[in-house]
């Protein structure tokens, strides 16, 4: 498992992160350290949030994602049906390993 990137670490409102260099990226819209990070898609059609919720003495991360349909073709309409459940299972994937990495940070000295 990865561990955390420093590089990642110091994150500003408007800063955009790239899942590659020629990829269109996720500005950060959002940012309230220790609670928030909202992004929104360069093109404006996406937003990704990541809430954490103190909950009876442990923490909950939530995620939310919306996308725009808006002019959407049939075709990107149903490629949204088929993409939907293979997303959720790469997003717990992703959840999960937060979860390990931030449980690991705690259990270090």
């Amino acid at each position: 498992m990865q561990d955390v990137e420093d590089e990642w670490q110091d994150l500003k409102v408007g800063d955009v992160l790239r899942s590659g260099e020629d990829r269109p990226g996720m500005r950060v819209e959002i940012l309230d350290p220790e609670r928030t990070l909202s992004t929104r898609s360069e093109a404006g059609d996406w937003v990704w949030t990541f809430v954490l919720v103190g909950e009876n003495g442990s923490t909950r991360l939530l995620s939310r994602n919306r996308i725009a349909m808006k002019g959407a073709t049939a075709g990107q309409r149903l490629g949204m049906l088929v993409m939907e459940p293979g997303s959720l299972v790469m997003e717990r994937k992703m959840l999960l390993g937060i979860k390990q990495r931030a449980e690991r940070s705690v259990q270090s000295p």
